[in-house]
């Protein structure tokens, strides 16, 4: 059976437990239907199957069996007899509830009316997936809670739920995957220019006690004002760097070396500094503002250049990905 002429593309994430594919396939068989035509592939994001098939479902499934891949066919018959976009196996599940309060509390309207957006089994109509993909970039999704992307990003047209009480996964490997989730979520969340704006501004404004506090004790100690405050600038952008590097633009690090992202950062940053004095003074002498809404807007204007710098040079976003190779685990007819 060729990607053409499937009903159901079954997408594994290659970045999960190959031990686990052996049963997971024989599972995926016997729970097919008779005449339901499909195709079990391994990838790591499922924009990229929309790139070998024109299957109108595609379902992900967690290879590591949270959920029995007898939902299957119950997720295809529930959207087509809703006409939701996607379909989600969940409800409630053992353990992990503080991580969906956390996720749904981020992503309120998207995930409105889905009560597991940590399921590991879904099915998402192939339209959803090709509306949201030429357009698509930012974080690639993490593991079994790769729902969060479609679910956030596609922006389907109707949810729909097939209730399944799960016992979670309590092993080290999944605890593990927690630890990374709230870097996923802000990467996630930030992904709108608008957003990560937003969070660029409140670490830059956090940056402010590290400054300050090293200030404090330059000064303290007999360093003149400017030495100090130099220096101590130096500080608020090591802060700065270190939270935005890490959260904002953790899938943007790969293509730079680390030392030149910092040493990049922190001369945009110490430009900023020198640019906001003079500019000020200008805009002053050419407009008649006086000292604190002329110091406020040259704060404005050079905070907008100094984050499109960073965002659209030092971390320049990937394109949407193009044609990558799928690779096929088991394509089996039934019927």
């Amino acid at each position: 059976m060729t990607a053409q002429t499937a009903d159901v593309s079954v997408v594994v994430p290659a970045s999960d437990r190959s031990a686990d594919l052996p049963e997971l396939l024989t599972r995926v068989r016997a729970a097919m239907p008779a005449g339901l035509r499909f195709e079990v592939v391994s990838a790591d994001d499922i924009r990229q199957v929309i790139q070998r098939t024109t299957a109108p479902w595609i379902v992900v499934l967690d290879a590591g069996l949270p959920h029995p891949p007898d939902l299957i066919p119950a997720l295809i018959a529930q959207g087509e007899a809703t006409g939701a976009e996607l379909v989600v196996a969940g409800g409630s599940s053992a353990g992990g509830g503080h991580r969906r309060l956390l996720t749904k509390s981020l992503f309120p309207r998207a995930l409105r009316g889905l009560s597991d957006p940590m399921s590991g089994l879904f099915a998402i109509r192939r339209a959803a997936v090709e509306r949201a993909a030429p357009s698509a970039d930012g974080p690639q999704p993490l593991g079994h809670r790769i729902l969060l992307e479609p679910a956030v990003r596609c922006r389907p047209l109707g949810i729909a739920e097939v209730p399944y009480v799960s016992g979670g996964r309590h092993t080290r490997e999944a605890r593990s995957k927690g630890q990374h989730l709230l870097r996923h979520l802000v990467a996630l969340r930030t992904a709108d220019p608008r957003a990560r704006a937003i969070v660029f501004g409140l670490i830059g404004l956090s940056g402010f006690a590290p400054n300050l506090l090293l200030l404090w004790l330059l000064h303290g100690w007999g360093l003149a004002y400017t030495p100090a405050e130099i220096l101590a600038n130096q500080a608020g952008l090591l802060w700065n760097f270190a939270l935005i590097d890490s959260l904002v633009y953790r899938d943007q690090r790969r293509h730079r070396r680390r030392a030149v992202r910092l040493l990049s950062f922190a001369a945009v940053g110490n430009v900023d500094l020198v640019a906001r004095i003079p500019l000020a003074a200008l805009l002053m002498s050419t407009t008649g503002m006086t000292a604190v809404p002329a110091t406020a807007l040259a704060m404005v204007l050079v905070f907008t250049a100094r984050f499109l710098v960073v965002d659209r040079l030092l971390y320049r976003r990937p394109h949407a990905p193009g044609t990558v190779p799928v690779r096929v685990a088991a394509p089996e007819p039934v019927g």
